[in-house]
């Protein structure tokens, strides 16, 4: 494992205002997200309640949602972050907690893991499987974003490494039928999407 991986939170802790404001420029690539939301709106049906994984500071993605009339709860290890997600929409919930060890009483008709899961290690990423599953009602959608195939990638930002990682798509599929989803739709590198990997999921009926 790179060593960066040990340092995401404390990266975004750092430069959490330079992130957020690049979040909210980038215009264009919100727009081609807003698809894969719309379809993750879909597959949730009637269900209010959003559970967002590596939150952010709230804007783009929280605020599309809350103007659709979602009730959210993010998630985010950065504590800068969630203040800017405090200032902007008071009126839902923020924890300041790591997504790894997420224990809520509290179970939800949607959970996203957009642009978040691909920071974990390969092994940690294997255990969100379990916290999806802990959290997610009968029919819960799933979205979340990974890596083309199995391995690691360190980017840029503000000068400091960036880790990202992804499993192998056939172990990601494993790994969502062994905690009780199906695969809706998968798009490897989606040229309508920034050329992000996309999995949306639903949890099935049943135990």
């Amino acid at each position: 494992m790179h060593e960066s991986a040990r340092h995401i939170v404390d990266l975004y802790q750092r430069h959490a205002l330079a992130w957020d404001r690049l979040r909210q420029a980038d215009t264009g690539a919100f727009a081609q997200a807003r698809l894969w939301l719309e379809r993750f709106r879909q597959v949730m049906g009637a269900g209010r309640e959003v559970l967002d994984l590596g939150c952010g500071g709230g804007e783009p993605v929280a605020g599309y949602l809350r103007e659709h009339g979602y009730a959210l709860t993010g998630v985010d290890s950065s504590a800068a972050l969630l203040h800017q997600c405090r200032q902007r929409f008071p009126e839902q919930q923020w924890l300041h907690a790591d997504m790894r060890g997420l224990a809520l009483d509290q179970d939800f008709a949607g959970i996203l893991a957009w642009n978040s899961l691909f920071h974990l290690s390969p092994d940690d990423q294997r255990a969100m499987f379990a916290v999806f599953e802990r959290h997610a009602a009968p029919g819960c959608a799933l979205l979340f974003t990974s890596g083309p195939a199995a391995g690691e990638a360190i980017g840029q930002f503000q000068g400091e490494a960036l880790y990202h990682a992804s499993l192998d798509p056939g172990e990601y599929c494993t790994l969502l039928d062994t905690h009780g989803f199906e695969v809706v739709q998968h798009v490897s590198e989606d040229p309508q999407c920034c050329g992000f990997t996309v999995w949306l999921a639903r949890a099935l009926d049943y135990p």
